[in-house]
C-alpha cells in the first residue's frame, strides 16, 4: 500500500474510533511499524493527529485541511456521480464558475467534452482538463498559488470574480451545516469563494457525505445562499432536512 493510501486508511480509522493502534494499521496496510510511525509522524505534523503510546488520537481543528493527496482518494465513486449530476446543469452557453477542490476536478472532467461553454476557475487542475477541448473558454483568474492544492487565491483571484457575472457557480465545499452555512478550511480560499458567489445567478454546492453537518475554520455564505447542494446517496436524510427547509433544491446523485 502506497504512502497517501496508508495515510488516509489511518485518518478513516481515527474518523471512526478517534484513536488507532500501531499494531493494528500494521496488519491493515502489510508494512512494518517503523514505516507507520513514519506516517503518523507526518500526520502529527500536519495537525490530524497526536501520537501517543503505541498509537494516536485524533486531534482535528477545523482549520485543519486534509493534504489534497489523500483527499483525492477519498469518496472517488460519490465525487464522480455528483460531478456528473452538476454537469447536467450546465446548459450550453452558459459560464460557469469552476471552483477548487478534488470535486470540482471531477466536474472539469465531466465538462470537458462539451462545447460552447465559458468555464472561469482558480484551480489549475481543473483547467489543464477542460483546456483542451477548443470549444470550451478557458479563463483562468489568475493570484498566488497555493502549493499542492494548486487553488489561486489573492486579490487578483477574487478581482475577476467581482468583475465577471456567472450563470452557475459550483463551490467545492470544505463542510456545510444549516446554521453555520458553507465554511472552508482555509481563509485565502474561502474569500476567493465569496468573491464567487456575490454576482452568480446560481449557487451550487457540492458536497459528498462527509462534508455534511460539520463545519470549518472561515465562513464562505449562509446555508440560505445556496440554490442548489448536490451530494451523494450515502447523505442520511437527517442531515439533509435542515438545509431543505431553507429552501435549497437537494439532488442525490
Amino acid at each position: 500500500m502506497r504512502g497517501p493510501e496508508r495515510r488516509q486508511s489511518i485518518l478513516e480509522l481515527l474518523a471512526d474510533r478517534g484513536e488507532v493502534l500501531i499494531a493494528e494499521v500494521c496488519k491493515r496496510t502489510g508494512v512494518s511499524q517503523m514505516t507507520i510511525r513514519r506516517d503518523l509522524a507526518a500526520l502529527e505534523r500536519e495537525g490530524a493527529l497526536q501520537r501517543v503510546h503505541g498509537g494516536a488520537v485524533a486531534r482535528q481543528s477545523r482549520s485543519y485541511e486534509p493534504p489534497f493527496a489523500l483527499r483525492a482518494l477519498r469518496h472517488q465513486d460519490a465525487k464522480a456521480r455528483i460531478a456528473a449530476a452538476a454537469a447536467a446543469l450546465v446548459a450550453e452557453g452558459e459560464t460557469v464558475a469552476v471552483d477548487v477542490g478534488t470535486t470540482a476536478i471531477e466536474l472539469a472532467r465531466a465538462l470537458r467534452d462539451r462545447s460552447n461553454i465559458t468555464v472561469v476557475t482558480p484551480n489549475l487542475r481543473a483547467a489543464l482538463e477542460v483546456a483542451t477541448n477548443p470549444d470550451i473558454r478557458v479563463i483562468v483568474t489568475g493570484g498566488t498559488v497555493r502549493p499542492g492544492e494548486l487553488s489561486m487565491v489573492g486579490q487578483m483571484s477574487e478581482r475577476v470574480f467581482a468583475e465577471l457575472r456567472c450563470d452557475i457557480v459550483f463551490l467545492g465545499v470544505g463542510a456545510i451545516d444549516a446554521e453555520a452555512g458553507v465554511t472552508e478550511f482555509n481563509l485565502d480560499d474561502a474569500l476567493v469563494k465569496r468573491a464567487a458567489c456575490r454576482h452568480a445567478r446560481r449557487r451550487v454546492a457540492l458536497a459528498d457525505t462527509s462534508k455534511l453537518g460539520r463545519v470549518a475554520f472561515a465562513q464562505v455564505c449562509a446555508a440560505s445562499d445556496v440554490d442548489v447542494l448536490i451530494t451523494d446517496s450515502e447523505a442520511d436524510e437527517h442531515l439533509l432536512a435542515p438545509l431543505r427547509d431553507l429552501g435549497m433544491e437537494v439532488l442525490v446523485a
